[in-house]
């Protein structure tokens, strides 16, 4: 699971602040409990011994024995709560004399300086304080084991007491305690894990489907609608959604519906226009036939008929090449083909010999649509001559698994603002020629052909001046024509057309 992943993101927050409050909530028992149990042992013992001093100590003699010492320090033990005693008194002046209730536990030595200076530091009686001695206390540790040790002094002469209390039991229970606690932060955890799947469940499956239904409305498929349920905002998002996609369908209908009756109008349009430009095609070659035989004056009217007959016609014949690749009927008629002789019988066809240099090894073979490289070849080759100037150069050669043809020609080159709409359709580089002898479909037309093929054109200017359209083709191309191409294709204009398109149609793309 990534961390860019919602539902990761959502556990990982909500483990964090479940761990966070568990820890402080069991930080804060813990600490509680601990003072509880510690102070509540502290004073019991303590009062205990106190109470213990008074009772028995308070008993002994101003100058009392070792033995004395010790039979009292072994009586408070015993009647303590399983503390130790240790009492120091004075058998002369300056000559101090202890007895412990066992010499095996509890000695002189584990009692720390600062307490023994704070139990024997007489203090001054005000109305504030009645005594002069007070019972103090410390914490500390022995073998690892964690002990209270306290003491006191008789009030008006007498020995001074310590006492020794293991809180060993104490220790272990607070041990237990935390342990109890770990016990909980971990199920609080592991709980808020759970939650958290939950929650991102029920709050990211709303979004999931409305991750796959915009997938499905890009992939197409406008009819995409989501289920509404509840009031909350992802109800509200999926109505948005639904009003969206509605809005798009609606819109993408119409503009379908009204690109599909312009296809149909050009298409019928052409089709309607074939018959009578036949016929006007058969009348103007009779006349250009003619021509010499006509009179001065009606010779140039006739000249100018040929020539606009000839442009409608190769118009019509663009307009239903491009109808038939906006319907996806166009299809490739694959064949192995000699590509230096290919573009030498483009050249010829259209007496360009002269003014194209040619660089292409023979034998070199390629599987495409002959008809189609012509038509390419052609429109890149002519729009060169046109607005480029001669000579133009075309290099063919194999790069990797790639056909490349290179039309380089001496011309000004493209303007930079012209460069990216070359290969649209009707552009034209100037608005005032818009009567030029191209219909700006050529370059478009030589693209289109281009993808057929699983290939592309690119345009570029040359540092050292003209322009450059180079052509990359795939040397094996599949002839399945459910490969992007719907079957059904009536290809009985295709191979009487290269006359047509193959007139050096650039669209004043220069």
């Amino acid at each position: 699971m990534r961390w860019t992943s919602l539902r990761l993101r959502l556990v990982v927050v909500f483990g964090a602040v479940a761990l966070t409050a568990a820890v402080s909530a069991s930080g804060i028992a813990y600490w509680l409990n601990r003072e509880s149990v510690l102070s509540r042992t502290q004073t019991a013992a303590l009062k205990e011994f106190k109470q213990e001093m008074r009772d028995k100590a308070a008993q002994l003699p101003l100058r009392p024995t070792q033995p004395e010492l010790e039979y009292t320090a072994r009586q408070m033990a015993d009647g303590g709560s399983g503390f130790s005693v240790l009492l120091i008194g004075e058998r002369a002046e300056d000559k101090p004399v202890a007895g412990v209730s066992d010499q095996d536990s509890f000695t002189l030595d584990d009692v720390p300086q600062s307490l023994r200076t704070a139990v024997n530091d007489r203090q001054k009686v005000t109305s504030g304080n009645s005594s002069p001695y007070h019972v103090f206390w410390q914490r500390t540790e022995r073998g690892g084991t964690p002990y209270l040790v306290g003491g006191t002094r008789i009030v008006g002469g007498g020995p001074t007491g310590y006492v020794f209390l293991s809180l060993e039991q104490e220790r272990e229970d607070l041990n237990a305690l935390a342990w109890s606690l770990a016990i909980a932060t971990g199920l609080a955890l592991i709980g808020s894990a759970l939650l958290a799947q939950a929650a991102a469940t029920t709050v990211l499956k709303p979004v999931q489907r409305l991750g796959d239904a915009a997938r499905r409305l890009g992939e197409g498929k406008f009819d995409t609608r989501l289920r509404v349920s509840g009031t909350d905002e992802l109800a509200d998002l999926s109505r948005t959604f639904n009003n969206a996609a509605a809005s798009l369908q609606k819109k993408i209908d119409d503009m379908s519906a009204r690109e599909e009756s312009s296809r149909r109008f050009v298409a019928d349009m052409s089709h309607e226009l074939r018959t009578p430009l036949t016929a006007l095609t058969a009348v103007t070659e009779v006349l250009e036939d003619e021509a010499d035989t006509l009179d001065p004056m009606i010779a140039p009217a006739v000249t100018l008929v040929v020539s606009e007959t000839r442009r409608l016609n190769d118009l019509v014949e663009n307009l239903m090449e491009v109808t038939r690749f906006d319907a996806g009927t166009a299809r490739l008629v694959l064949d192995d083909v000699d590509v230096a002789d290919q573009v030498t019988a483009c050249i010829d066809a259209r007496a360009w010999l002269d003014a194209v240099e040619l660089d292409a090894e023979r034998g070199m073979m390629a599987r495409l649509d002959p008809r189609r490289l012509d038509v390419i070849l052609a429109n890149l080759i002519g729009n060169a001559l046109k607005h480029g100037g001669s000579p133009v150069r075309v290099s063919v050669r194999t790069v990797g698994q790639e056909l490349v043809i290179e039309v380089r020609d001496n011309g000004p080159g493209i303007p930079q603002d012209v460069l990216p709409h070359v290969f649209d359709r009707f552009y034209k580089a100037s608005a005032s020629r818009p009567r030029s002898e191209g219909s700006g479909l050529g370059l478009s037309i030589a693209m289109e052909n281009a993808h057929i093929h699983g290939g592309d054109i690119t345009a570029a200017n040359i540092p050292d001046g003209g322009a450059v359209f180079v052509l990359r083709l795939p040397h094996e191309i599949s002839e399945d024509p459910s490969e992007g191409f719907p079957e059904g294709f009536d290809d009985d204009h295709g191979h009487d057309r290269g006359h047509g398109l193959g007139r050096g149609e650039g669209g004043g793309a220069q």
